[in-house]
């Protein structure tokens, strides 16, 4: 893969949250960005301030469709899928075949052009894993034909379709397993406890709290990510196995609450739904092949993270927040132990 001013890369889902933040990374890098979307859930307001640049090009296109002819690529990266509940499970159908029709249509793509390929998969590939915290070698624990199936077992599918064509020789594949991650150009109702909760605090609504609060996420600044996912882009080595890119900081959900609540001195009252189904209780990457293989892990603390967060959500509503400063939440103790122990 050239890594010189000639370089072309397309970013297929790059009107997306984290597509739009990698189009622009790939800028900074000196590359020719073409971004393909078919603006279902990506929105020309996360590339706008791209569109002037002449090193990129947008094309409104469903990856699961013929591909348009495009010009050569060195690159092909596929965050082509709806991420949040809500959205996948609004067109299940269109959901699964994005994952799998339109995999195999970028990796055609890819192999045509002797590109390299990099797939944007997920932490839900584990499902609600019994296995704390979570290796690429643990195979999961997902329901096959729950409400979230379609995104989960899409995700699985992808991924064995892109180690398929490696083994095929027929493509150069890297596989990222994206655990939660947050920041500006979320979109307002994606329906992610991030944009959820800082959308609630802000507007002064109750805040929704699906469960007890107990369960744990391990959220992970956009920034970091992209940072990751260009690591991985451009490691030398052949790549036989996923690699998992989040923040290894286990915190429960009801903590997240409490301090969006007290930064952005919010007065809503916390309101407690069911908890979703088939939603995980726990969820924290191991990421020791990401620190060995890419010398990579996150550095933004989850209070500097959620303070740009909030500034920029409340820009989008055209108010100014006055936020202040909180304690780091404590982590749980089976965080600590790992730590302890050296993990």
């Amino acid at each position: 893969m050239r890594r010189d001013a000639d370089r072309t890369v397309l970013v297929a889902g790059g009107a997306g949250f984290i597509g739009s933040h990698l189009c622009e990374a790939m800028l900074v890098e000196g590359a020719h960005v073409i971004c393909l979307d078919n603006l279902l859930t990506g929105r020309l307001q996360n590339i706008r301030h791209l569109r002037s640049e002449p090193r990129f090009d947008f094309v409104q296109a469903d990856v699961i469709d013929r591909l348009p002819r495009l010009p050569r690529v060195d690159a092909v990266l596929n965050l082509a899928c709806a991420a949040s509940p809500p959205r996948y499970q609004a067109d299940p159908v269109h959901t699964l075949m994005t994952s799998v029709v339109g995999t195999r249509n970028l990796l055609d793509l890819a192999q045509q052009h002797r590109a390299r390929f990099l797939l944007a998969s997920t932490s839900e590939v584990y499902g609600d894993p019994l296995v704390h915290p979570q290796t690429e070698a643990y195979l999961g624990n997902v329901n096959p034909t729950g409400p979230r199936a379609c995104y989960d077992e899409g995700k699985r599918a992808a991924e064995t379709l892109c180690f398929d064509y490696q083994r095929l020789g027929r493509a150069d594949v890297r596989v990222a397993r994206i655990f939660n991650t947050y920041g500006p150009r979320m979109s307002p109702d994606d329906g992610r406890v991030v944009s959820n909760v800082v959308n609630q605090a802000l507007s002064g609504t109750p805040i929704t709290l699906y469960g007890d609060g107990r369960q744990t996420r391990s959220f992970c600044y956009v920034d970091d990510l992209v940072g990751g996912l260009l690591r991985l882009l451009s490691h030398p080595g052949r790549l036989t196995a996923p690699v998992n890119l989040g923040n290894p900081t286990e915190i429960t959900v009801a903590t997240l609450v409490d301090m969006v609540v007290r930064m952005s001195r919010s007065a809503s009252p916390v309101v407690r739904q069911p908890l979703p189904v088939d939603d995980p209780r726990r969820r924290c990457p191991d990421i020791t092949q990401a620190r060995q293989l890419l010398g990579w892990e996150p550095s933004v603390p989850l209070e500097q993270g959620l303070r740009r967060t909030i500034t920029w959500f409340a820009a989008e509503q055209g108010i100014r927040p006055h936020l202040v400063q909180v304690s780091p939440p404590a982590r749980p103790r089976a965080a600590r132990q790992r730590a302890a122990a050296g993990d």
